[in-house]
């Protein structure tokens, strides 16, 4: 069943697909106005919107348009009184779905909202597939250790332990998570993705485990959580270090009974779903600063996989090199499909601090650069040279995360978005905003 806004200004219109909608089992949001439902939004997650042309300010052209910009994820019906040709092109340009003229009965609207469900879960598997794809190929290997890392994944994948992914940044952590879900006899169930640190914690907990009407300011409507979501299938907890220790005890509890409770409904409720969980952080020491539940850390590390970082396996950053500059090449419309000996010799000396994710990134500039068939160092960040020119005296020699601190900090003084500094450095919005929490900046 779907979560279903409904936009009128009409209260006839509103009760009446209110009361079929619900009846059929879906969750039903209510707004009068434009500018209401884009604030109900801002809190509240819906699959699908029911739109009227007709509305008290903002009209239903302008709302699919900032829909659109907002909500990309949300699928749109325009309903109107004012049938014609011209408006149901527009409504279509500017994102809606389906169309829908006054006056309808339930089954044309039952009709419509079983279409898109529909196309949904095709596109839902389609991008299922095509991640399984680019992810077994993202995880392609000539090391051997990563290796036999892969083929012990796909036989524990078989069964319904919990996994702890463990690794630094960029190494491939989700990618693996995905795999190991297609390998497993829950493939066919959700992979539900919870990012640990994209949260506050009290949200954090209300997108886990869901929460009831009326739990605290904003929740109009019951919510269920990722946890809701993973049934039959796979809970893949992503930086689970991040997590505060109030909010261990219950992810302990889920872990160990597989129960738990929506924010603001004391019932106990269970899921059948397998849990992954994976972090960049050293959880060992955590424990040992008392930042981290030991009992929830053994719970999770019943199988642990370690990620080698990419500097640990130099003879993967040619194989990965030329396989992103062909799948760059392709998507950007380029017809790059060589590398000059030059921009090679930079590429295989440079440590990668960023793993595979810098490294993918640094490709991808590149091939936007090349103006003819060959990558050459040109293309290549300018960090690149910097940091492999030479060697270093034992005196200069810093620790990593000092040279990191320095590097980030020398970033940030850009006059430049957030997200486009992460991507520069080759790593997430969430992990720039963690390093800029643990080194003060």
């Amino acid at each position: 069943m779907s979560r279903i806004l409904v936009l009128d200004d009409d209260p006839h219109i509103l009760k009446t697909l209110g009361i079929m909608l619900r009846g059929d089992g879906h969750a039903v949001l209510e707004a009068t106005s434009g500018e209401d439902a884009l604030a109900l939004l801002q809190h509240e997650s819906v699959d699908l919107a029911l739109v009227d042309l007709q509305l008290p300010g903002m009209d239903g052209i302008e709302f699919l348009k900032r829909l659109r910009d907002r909500h990309r994820d949300v699928y749109a019906i325009m309903i109107t009184a004012h049938g014609s040709i011209e408006t149901a092109i527009q409504a279509t340009k500017e994102g809606a779905f389906d169309y829908l003229t006054k006056p309808f009965n339930p089954d044309q609207v039952r009709h419509r909202i079983t279409r898109i469900e529909e196309f949904a879960r095709l596109r839902t598997e389609v991008e299922g597939l095509r991640q399984e794809l680019q992810g077994e190929a993202s995880m392609l290997t000539r090391n051997p250790e990563l290796r036999h890392l892969l083929q012990v994944a796909r036989e524990v994948a078989e069964k319904d332990a919990t996994i702890l992914i463990t690794g630094e940044s960029g190494t491939g952590k989700n990618l693996l998570a995905r795999l190991i879900h297609g390998w497993s006899r829950r493939r066919e169930g959700n992979l539900a993705l919870v990012d640990c640190t994209a949260f506050k914690e009290s949200l954090l907990e209300s997108e886990l485990f869901g929460h009831a009407r009326g739990a605290f300011t904003g929740a109009i409507a019951d919510k269920p959580g990722k946890v809701d979501a993973a049934s039959g299938g796979t809970l893949f907890l992503d930086e689970i270090g991040e997590v505060p220790l109030d909010l261990q005890a219950k992810l302990l509890r889920l872990v160990e009974e597989r129960t738990y409770e929506r924010v603001g409904d004391p019932k106990p409720r269970t899921v059948d779903a397998r849990i992954i969980a994976a972090t960049n952080r050293d959880l060992d020491e955590m424990v040992r600063q008392e930042e981290f539940r030991a009992d929830l850390f053994y719970r999770l590390s019943v199988f642990e996989i370690y990620i080698p970082p990419l500097r640990q396996r130099p003879e993967d950053v040619r194989h990965l090199a030329e396989r992103f500059l062909n799948e760059y090449s392709r998507r950007h419309g380029k017809k790059v499909h060589a590398v000059e000996e030059t921009a090679l010799e930079l590429l295989l000396r440079y440590p990668w601090p960023g793993n595979v994710r810098e490294l993918s990134n640094v490709i991808e500039r590149a091939v936007l650069l090349c103006p003819g068939e060959e990558m050459r160092s040109e293309h290549l960040p300018e960090r690149l040279a910097r940091v492999t020119a030479g060697g270093m005296t034992g005196e200069e020699i810093l620790p990593l995360s000092a040279v990191e601190e320095e590097h980030i900090r020398r970033a940030l003084a850009n006059d430049l978005p957030q997200e486009e500094i992460a991507r520069a450095l080759g790593i997430a919005p969430s992990t720039l905003w963690r390093k800029r929490k643990q080194y003060g900046i």
